[in-house]
């Protein structure tokens, strides 16, 4: 159940925040916490939430850590998510079939 360890971390809206914006490309940490009214020491914490949750992935250039969106990890929130629709889409071709009753 990766995809809820992935939705706590996105429920903090720092880190949904700091998800914003390496949906726009990958960023080091300073960047990101240039965007934020948030501390450098606390954008590392929250990436390493949302690593360890599989949202994003780290890699090293020389001294800086550089962060972007993890595609696999959105996978999972994403497949998680489409079983309600399809429920929902089920449910609803049920309730036509039995005119709306």
């Amino acid at each position: 159940m990766a995809y809820a360890h992935a939705l706590d971390a996105l429920g903090d809206p720092t880190r949904r925040a700091v998800w914003e914006i390496l949906r726009k490309g990958p960023r080091a940490v300073g960047e990101i916490a240039a965007s934020l009214p948030v501390s450098r020491p606390a954008v590392s914490q929250h990436l390493r939430v949302l690593r360890d949750a599989g949202l994003v992935r780290e890699r090293r250039e020389g001294t800086r850590h550089i962060y972007a969106v993890s595609p696999e990890g959105l996978a999972e929130v994403r497949s998680y998510l489409e079983g309600f629709w399809a429920t929902s889409l089920d449910e609803f071709k049920a309730y036509a079939e039995r005119g709306g009753q």
